[in-house]
């Protein structure tokens, strides 16, 4: 159970570094911004006082740590994606890892950002109150396709281990 346990922590923690290599890409190659981590800690920081809608997360008062939480959770929920994954498709699929499953999470999780984070940090549901709405929806649809890409790959490199 211990060994499922890590093996789940680790293939989750890869494919969250998968997805922040490709932004880390995004941003030097061609200038795009991705998320600031430290507005996840922002709004993280903000829930145990009631708020859990802002106008602008950038316009909320900042937080105390809210980098270190804003990081420790977006590798926390790329565990619990990867959780997620090996809950439905068993344990057994770390061992013989495919493709198919880790993408359909992938697409799956970015239900997230449209219906959870976008919303909670004022740019509405699927960013619809942002400047350009299908430019930030298929970042966000791309970005989480890395991500199952990153639980595959992830995943095969813990079964080759």
């Amino acid at each position: 159970m211990l060994d499922t346990i890590l093996q789940v922590a680790a293939v989750g923690a890869g494919a969250t570094l998968a997805m922040d290599a490709w932004g880390l890409l995004l941003r030097r190659v061609y200038g795009v911004a991705g998320l600031d981590y430290r507005f996840v800690g922002r709004w993280l920081g903000h829930l145990p006082r009631g708020r859990f809608r802002h106008d602008g997360i950038g316009k909320s008062a900042p937080v105390a740590g809210e980098v270190l939480l804003g990081w420790a959770a977006h590798y926390a929920i790329g565990i619990a994606f990867a959780a997620g994954l090996v809950a439905i498709r068993g344990a057994d699929w770390l061992a013989t890892p495919t493709p198919a499953p880790a993408l359909l999470a992938g697409l799956v999780t970015v239900a997230a950002p449209y219906f959870v984070m976008q919303p909670a940090f004022g740019m509405g549901i699927a960013s619809s109150r942002t400047p350009d709405p299908t430019a930030a929806r298929l970042r966000s649809l791309i970005t989480h396709l890395v991500f199952g890409t990153g639980l595959y790959l992830a995943a095969r490199l813990m079964a080759a281990l």
